[in-house]
C-alpha cells in the first residue's frame, strides 16, 4: 500500500507519517515548494502521476485567534480549496480509502458538553474562527457525499486541542500550551519571580499527544468499512479524537511549570477574559471502538518540553 500524506511537515502529518513509516509502510510526501496544494491543476497532476492506494489530508493553514481573526479569507479559502482538490483528485484517480483530519472548532459555541458528534450543525459558530471551523466542516461533507455518491471509504476523526513534538512556540501565534511552555522555559531562564497568565485560570481544556492522535487516525483508518460504518450514522460520518479528560488552564500552567523547573509564582490576570468555560470531546463513540489514549498529560508535557528543548529553547524573539 502506498500512502500519500498531504500536510507531512505538520506536527499531525509529521506524527502519522512517522508511525506509518515505522511500520514498514511506502509514504509518499510533498513539500509545500513541490506541490501547491491549492492549485488545482498542480494537484490533478500530482495524483494522475502518483496514483496512491490511500490518502491521508493532514494539510490545513491553521493558527491562534490573532490569525484567524487577522486573515479569515485566507483560512477559508485555503483550507476549502486544499480538501476540495484533494479529496476530488482522489477519487477521480480511483482513491478508495481517504482519512480527513478536521478540528474539534467544528462544533456550535454553546453547545453540551462533553461535546458528542451530532451537535454538528445544531448552532452559532466561535465568531473567531468560524470561516476556519466551515472550511473543517465542509471537508467533513465532502468525504460524506463522495461516499454516498460514488461507494468510496472516506472518513473523518476531530482532533482536540493537540500538542507534541512539531509544535508551534511562537510568542504570538501558538496555541496555549506551546505558549505557556515558552513562557515558563523563558522566565526560569532568566530567573523571573512570576509568570502571569491571562484570565482565572478556571476555564477548562482537554488535551491530547500528537502521537496518540496518530496512533487513533490510523486505527480509524484501519479499521473494515463495515466496522466503520456501523459507528457512524447516516449524514453523521466524523468521529470524535480526544483523550476523554480535561484540566483547568492553572492546572496546566503548575504541570508546565513543573516540567521546566519554574519555581516562581503564578499569577492571574482577571480583566483578560477567559474565553469558553469548557471544552470537551465526548470520544464514547472510538472508545467503543476499541481506541482510547495512552499518554498521560504529565508525560506529555515532559515530552515535549525535551523536544522543545533539542529544536527550539534558542528562540527568543523570532
Amino acid at each position: 500500500m502506498r500512502y500519500y500524506v498531504a500536510g507531512h511537515r505538520g506536527m499531525v502529518g509529521g506524527a502519522i507519517t512517522r508511525q506509518l513509516e515505522a511500520r514498514g509502510e511506502e509514504v509518499i510526501t510533498r513539500t509545500h515548494a513541490d506541490l501547491d496544494l491549492t492549485d488545482q491543476a498542480a494537484v490533478r497532476s500530482f495524483f494522475e502521476a502518483e496514483k496512491p492506494d490511500v490518502v491521508v489530508l493532514a494539510a490545513a493553514k491553521v493558527g491562534g485567534i490573532l490569525a484567524n481573526n487577522t486573515y479569515p479569507a485566507e483560512f477559508i479559502y485555503q483550507n476549502l480549496m486544499m480538501e476540495s482538490n484533494i479529496i476530488h483528485q482522489a477519487h477521480q484517480v480511483g482513491v478508495q480509502k481517504l482519512l480527513f483530519l478536521g478540528s474539534s472548532c467544528i462544533y456550535p459555541r454553546a453547545v453540551a458538553q462533553p461535546m458528542k458528534e451530532d451537535a454538528l450543525l445544531t448552532g452559532i459558530l466561535e465568531p473567531t474562527n468560524e470561516p476556519y471551523a466551515i472550511a473543517k466542516i465542509a471537508g467533513i461533507k465532502l468525504c460524506e457525499s463522495y461516499n454516498r455518491q460514488y461507494g468510496t471509504d472516506y472518513r473523518s476523526v476531530m482532533p482536540t486541542n493537540l500538542y507534541g513534538p512539531g509544535d508551534n512556540f511562537h510568542p504570538q501565534n501558538s496555541h496555549v500550551l506551546p505558549a505557556l511552555m515558552r513562557r515558563f522555559h523563558e522566565a526560569a531562564a532568566d530567573g523571573l519571580e512570576e509568570v502571569v497568565i491571562w484570565g482565572t485560570g478556571k476555564p477548562m481544556r482537554e488535551f491530547l499527544h500528537v502521537d496518540d492522535m496518530a496512533e487513533a487516525s490510523l486505527f480509524v483508518l484501519d479499521l473494515d468499512k463495515d466496522t466503520y460504518e456501523a459507528n457512524t450514522e447516516p449524514m453523521l460520518s466524523h468521529i470524535n479524537v480526544g483523550s476523554g479528560t480535561d484540566v483547568t488552564i492553572g492546572e496546566l500552567a503548575q504541570l508546565i511549570a513543573k516540567a521546566t523547573g519554574f519555581k516562581g509564582r503564578i499569577g492571574f490576570d482577571t480583566s483578560k477574559p477567559d474565553g469558553t468555560a469548557r471544552k470537551l470531546m465526548d470520544v464514547s463513540r472510538l472508545a467503543n471502538m476499541g481506541w482510547t489514549a495512552n499518554i498521560s498529560l504529565e508525560d506529555g508535557i515532559k515530552d515535549t518540553y525535551q523536544w522543545f528543548l533539542d529544536n527550539h529553547a534558542d528562540l527568543r524573539t523570532k
